[in-house]
């Protein structure tokens, strides 16, 4: 009989502690463990746990001999109120293995301490227990950790001073003491960051280099998925041992095979399994058991098969996670490695794709299929290749951590058909693409739907939001797998280019303008077109290449070659082979109409297999050459713009913000919006000022309030369903006299029939100028999301808005202005003077770092800013405060994604 890992703390009350605490984590070594609050019903693992620590890492803890705990001692230690007394246990196999705990000793300080038990120490274990607890205390409004530890206990003194905090330390009576701000700094996030990445590498590394391989599920039958697994093994010559898994049969293609995995004699990496679904959570304790690393569960009938499927699904991930067990899947097609040294297929795919430079990541198992049959096809050749199915643990966020130190991948493939974490996603992918372009094709962009098995959170922000999340990252987003494989085999195999020049050879007229306007659509510059006779020589096309790609006015080439009628072309594609190899700048071709990197054109890799560096990609039509190069060109000029810092957060008050959004959350629990009093407050705590208004409900407030405002005075209706009219029917401008105001307000309330409905201002006129548009909001899948557009009804019809995901640098700003398509009203259009962008770009970078900073601003909108020529003056603004449900997903801790079916499925 087994036992859910997670029933202790289901079966008592978590009222008082939040369940965020509680997370599924990865250890050092790539394994898999469980952090949760301490609960009473723990002490019986409480006291098994303390049995196994050894005297030696007691008297460390307790800084004298206690062999034993007293039943007092169990008590005080697991009975806590989850705020002046908080502690964390981790949880492996059913076992207690670690615990942590603060408890409050004087305003804005606890003391912390941790016990780990000694056969798992060095694997992390302190470090993302200390990670946890300072999250938790920053919760409860704790500033500072202090740690009492006896000298020589170097292991615990390195885990404070590791974490990236600044340390303070006294020594007394013969114990140090050590003291340290929990606020989060770049040094300690990156310490955390660095941590995970190696955690999460470390854990895709085994299923990529395996020294062993049982398949559980291995069948003598020729028509079962059991023994495909076992034939592609064999057949592509896996270098590690492969071990079947059978109770009814003594071998398996010549293979001994076992009842059980328990029952092979030698260790085990990796399990392949292929049984019927309700049996996959036995296989998980027998592999446990075992002692495997992960297991590849290509087995079906769970999430994508509807609400009994997901509960099995989320059953079967948290097992695996409680027993340390990474997993692969279920419903997916394997995993490929096409290192020589390794050569595993452990697919349900016959193709094993040539070696090559590129990783691939996909979800669906059936596309993957046929993803491998098109590489192979193209002679692309990949390194390795993951299809993750339900992606129910294992995504793409590993992939990308192992594939950012692979040397033998330069260029990540990603077909992606939801994301489930898109901010950690973000961040590795930024980080990545500095190194290693990133192509992606990302099915449901129009209709964000989701396929059945995947559980990702609901998404609000629009699908603009997503593809500005692909750019600002540097991912090369393209709209299909062909063109994915366009773009790939340009990165793979030619250099980057320095701009966007390009010079056209051919020897078609009619392909030289095709190729021409192909690249005046991509926003290519066409440098010089050369058109040679229609049946060239090879000299001839090899001079016309040499002086285009020495051209200083060049980026890149494309060569177009249509071969004259009974001739080969075999010269000139010798010329475009040697041309390619020798040349520091992209060429690409139209070459005899094929596609690929035909072997006419191949250069022998430095193994001298398969198309090496230097080789000239072929593409069937111009078009395609043209539209592959521009997408490598704006990798390229992504690459070499600098980010440059993210705003200056010196006069930023991001405590007095929290105060104003906590009292109005105190106030309206469910959430509110805020009135215009403290949206004026909380702006000023991050240096932007809101043009004075004054909320009047009758004439002679209004009159009033003109006085008081020396008059030149606007009255507006800001009411929702009035403030957006077209017509701007709703507004009365150049109000200079009380008669004035009363012909206003007459005029207003006839448009409105219901003046206590309209939210009548009266505000200053403020200086001409362009009105923008700076709005953020709190998306439950990305977090914070920012948006900038030009107002106006036109625009506004034509959805012209720039998206962002903070934390924003300065290129991500400034594009943000410039990349609407109405941005040249900004820049003096038609001989208007230009406006101030800088001042735009300021309150767009203080908007997107509020909304980073606070997750309980659901809403913000500048809704109407006057950029001028010397300022950006805020006349409208709004905000809205809601309750953070469940903390953002990519926060200030390691965490594993939540089991699918915690979240909810779009």
């Amino acid at each position: 009989m087994t036992t859910d890992p997670h029933s202790v703390a289901d079966a008592v009350d978590h009222a008082s502690a939040p369940r965020h605490w509680e997370a599924d984590v990865l250890l050092r070594d790539g394994r898999t463990a469980h952090i949760r609050p301490i609960v009473p019903a723990d002490a019986d693992l409480l006291v098994q746990f303390y049995a196994r620590v050894s005297d030696r890492s007691k008297y460390y803890r307790f800084f004298s001999p206690m062999p034993n705990l007293s039943e007092r001692d169990v008590k005080r230690f697991t009975v806590v109120d989850h705020d002046h007394r908080v502690a964390l246990v981790m949880v492996l196999q059913n076992q207690m293995i670690a615990v942590g705990r603060y408890d409050v000793i004087g305003d804005g300080e606890a003391e912390v301490a941790f016990l780990v038990e000694d056969q798992h120490h060095g694997r992390g274990i302190a470090q993302l227990l200390l990670e946890h607890l300072a999250q938790a205390a920053r919760e409860r409004g704790i500033e500072r950790f202090i740690a009492e530890v006896l000298p020589d206990n170097q292991a615990m003194i390195h885990t404070f001073r590791d974490a990236g905090y600044r340390v303070a330390s006294g020594y007394e009576d013969g114990v140090l003491s050590l003291e340290f701000s929990i606020d989060p700094t770049d040094t300690s996030i990156g310490v955390m960051r660095g941590r995970e990445h190696r955690a999460e590498a470390a854990s895709i590394e085994r299923f990529f280099n395996p020294r062993s391989i049982a398949v559980i599920g291995a069948s003598r039958r020729q028509d079962t998925i059991g023994q495909v697994l076992v034939r592609n093994l064999v057949s592509n010559d896996f270098t590690g041992r492969i071990y079947a898994v059978n109770p009814s049969a003594p071998a398996v293609s010549g293979l001994p095979s076992y009842k059980s995995v328990t029952d092979i004699p030698d260790d085990v990496d990796v399990a392949i399994v292929a049984v019927p679904a309700e049996a996959v959570n036995d296989v998980v304790l027998d592999c446990a058991a075992k002692g495997v690393h992960g297991m590849i569960v290509i087995s079906s009938g769970f999430a994508e098969v509807g609400e009994e499927g997901r509960k099995r699904q989320r059953h079967l991930v948290g097992l695996s996670r409680s027993y340390g067990l990474r997993l692969i899947g279920p419903n997916c097609l394997g995993v490929i490695n096409t290192d020589p040294a390794v050569s595993v297929n452990a697919s349900l795919s016959s193709v094993m794709p040539p070696r090559g430079r590129a990783g691939f990541f996909c979800q669906s198992g059936a596309l993957g299929s046929a993803i491998l049959e098109k590489v192979q096809n193209r002679g692309l050749g990949l390194t390795t290749f993951v299809s993750a199915g339900n992606r129910a643990d294992v995504s793409g966020n590993d992939l990308l951590q192992y594939w950012e130190e692979d040397d033998a991948t330069e260029v990540v493939l990603l077909y992606l058909e939801s994301i489930g974490n898109p901010r950690k996603f973000s961040r590795i992918a930024r980080r990545v693409s500095l190194r290693k372009p990133i192509i992606a094709v990302r099915s449901g962009r129009t209709t964000q739907g989701v396929p059945m098995g995947h559980a990702v959170r609901r998404i609000v922000a629009p699908p603009e939001a997503l593809d500005a999340m692909f750019k600002q990252a540097g991912i090369i987003q393209v709209d299909t797998l062909e063109e994915m494989f366009d773009v790939a085999q340009l990165l793979a195999h030619q250099p980057l280019p320095r701009g966007r020049r390009v010079a056209i050879v051919g020897n078609s007229d009619a392909l030289g303008l095709l190729a021409a306007d192909a690249a005046a659509a991509v926003g290519l510059l066409v440098a010089r077109t050369v058109t040679l006779s229609a049946e060239p020589s090879a000299e001839d096309f090899e001079d016309a290449l040499d002086d285009a790609i020495d051209d200083p006015e060049v980026d890149a080439v494309v060569a177009v070659y249509i071969p004259p009628l009974n001739v080969s072309g075999e010269d000139v594609a010798n010329v475009l082979a040697a041309v390619g190899e020798q040349s520091d700048k992209p060429l690409v071709s139209s070459f005899l109409g094929a596609e690929g990197v035909p072997e006419l054109l191949r250069v022998p890799d430095v193994a001298g297999s398969d198309a090496g560096r230097g080789s000239v990609p072929s593409y069937p039509a111009v078009e395609a050459a043209v539209r592959a190069l521009a997408r490598v060109v704006d990798y390229a000029v992504w690459l070499r713009t600098p980010d440059g810092p993210s705003s200056d957060p010196g006069d930023v008050d991001a405590f007095a913000a929290k105060r104003i959004l906590n009292e109005a959350l105190a106030a309206h629990p469910e959430g509110a919006q805020l009135s215009r009093d403290e949206v004026s407050a909380l702006l000023a705590t991050y240096g932007i000022s809101v043009w004075e208004s004054v909320a009047v409900a009758t004439v002679k407030e209004a009159q009033a309030a003109g006085r008081r405002l020396g008059w030149d005075v606007v009255l507006k209706a800001t009411a929702e369903g009035l403030r957006e009219r077209p017509d701007l029917a709703h507004v009365w401008r150049n109000i200079d006299t009380a008669a004035e105001m009363r012909a206003a307000w007459d005029s207003l309330t006839d448009l409105v029939k219901d003046a206590s409905l309209a939210d009548f201002v009266v505000q200053k006129n403020a200086a001409a100028g362009v009105p923008v548009a700076i709005k953020s909001m709190e998306d439950p899948l990305f977090g914070p999301v920012v948006s900038f557009g030009i107002s106006g009804p036109i625009i506004d019809l034509l959805a012209d808005r720039s998206y962002r995901i903070p934390p924003l640098g300065e290129r991500d700003v400034a594009t943000m202005v410039r990349e609407v398509k109405s941005s040249p009203i900004l820049f003096g259009y038609r001989g208007a003077e230009p406006i101030d962008v800088g001042a735009v770009e300021h309150l767009i970078s203080r908007v997107a770092q509020m909304q980073n900073d606070l997750p309980q601003l659901s809403a913000l909108e500048l809704s109407l800013v006057l950029a001028g020529v010397e300022e950006a003056t805020v006349l409208t603004a709004s905000a809205r405060v809601a309750p953070v449900a469940d903390p953002r997903s990519d926060h200030f801790v390691r965490r594993l994604p939540d089991h699918p079916g915690d979240t909810i499925p779009e």
